[in-house]
């Protein structure tokens, strides 16, 4: 899913503008869901930028603008969360945006036209940022990173953006995403050299990974769980280190970080605080207890990704075409709507 660039004629620039404002002024006339649009629609007629509102939710909350941020994704919940830091010096949760469309199903993205939207630790930094995606505004996760380059997963401009059409992506609308472009630009323009996003198949509790124990996936899934767990209990943003094949968190090294992802792990030293490390070796062993006697849910067969429940109701009160209509400038079209009603959801 690609990103395109263009350079429109002072006439076209004009035209479109005009044409943004009455579709801002439509959708205002006509009401929004409650709850899922995140920004203003009438900023939808100019770059997306930190609107007042915002600045307000943040300084309730004690948070600056300027603040860093990490994201969290979740697939099966339909979720993404924007975290910053607050008054406290660590990670707080800001706000929980629904997401209107992923494709594929619950696993890693490894091959290039698998439909998958990644799962991982990514890293995205000012030059990842586009604002003249063909949808609206957008972020490229840096798909694949240097963990999947080196298992020799394929697939290129996996992003972050608005409407709500996925082939690989993660579609926020254009009012959502509007909303997080600014909300992390203006991180980055304050001093965070890249922010974090982590990607999950779903929040990883004991109870949602008993539920999938049977599946191929559970293994890297545990690996993710470790990295989820160190900074649910700490609120920081976790190192990220990568060798034998795997994510490492929190852990330094005798000599340098590993520079071969497939290599044996070096030598490391203490690094994350002993409670911390006691937190998730607990995690880990409460997983293993719930293992033994879970029963897999094999209700989980996704026929094309997913999207949030408020979405859902939206696509089915108004079709596909009166929903692209609302939630996207260009009236980009729903992907795959019928796949997006299908099992496994339960109304």
């Amino acid at each position: 899913m690609f990103a395109l660039r263009h350079r429109p004629s002072r006439e076209t620039s004009r035209s479109r503008l005009s044409l943004f404002a009455r579709l801002a002024a439509a959708a205002v006339a006509g009401g929004l869901l409650a709850g899922c649009m995140a920004m203003d629609v009438a900023s939808l007629a100019e770059a997306p930028k930190l609107s007042s509102k915002v600045k307000a939710e943040m300084a309730a909350r004690k948070m600056k603008p300027e603040s860093p941020v990490l994201v969290r994704i979740f697939k099966q919940e339909s979720e993404l969360e924007v975290w910053k830091v607050d008054a406290s010096g660590r990670y707080a949760l800001f706000k929980t945006y629904p997401m209107c469309r992923w494709s594929g199903k619950l696993g890693p993205k490894t091959k290039s036209g698998d439909r998958q939207a990644p799962e991982g630790f990514y890293h995205v930094s000012a030059g990842m940022l586009n604002p003249n995606s063909q949808y609206y505004v957008s972020f490229n996760l840096g798909y694949p990173n240097r963990l999947e380059s080196a298992l020799g997963y394929s697939g290129e401009a996996l992003m972050v953006h608005g409407a709500c059409s996925s082939s690989g992506c993660y579609a926020m609308t254009d009012q959502g995403v509007g909303e997080i472009y600014a909300i992390v630009q203006k991180a980055l323009e304050g001093g965070q050299d890249r922010f974090q996003v982590q990607a999950y198949p779903f929040r990883m509790t004991t109870e949602n990974m008993a539920k999938h124990k049977g599946d191929p996936n559970m293994p890297f899934w545990r690996t993710l769980k470790e990295g989820y767990d160190a900074f649910a209990f700490t609120k920081r943003q976790p190192k990220v280190s990568i060798c034998g094949g795997r994510y490492v968190f929190n852990k330094e090294f005798v000599d340098s970080e590993p520079s071969d992802p497939l290599a044996a792990c070096p030598a490391t030293v203490d690094g994350a605080p002993s409670d911390v490390m006691a937190k998730i070796g607990a995690e880990q062993k409460k997983l293993d207890a719930a293992f033994v006697n879970a029963t897999p849910v094999s209700s989980f067969a996704y026929v094309d990704g997913g999207m949030h429940p408020s979405f859902r109701s939206l696509l089915k009160q108004q079709g596909a075409k009166g929903m692209a209509a609302r939630i996207s400038r260009t009236k980009y079209p729903v992907s795959r709507p019928e796949a997006a009603l299908a099992d496994p959801y339960d109304d």
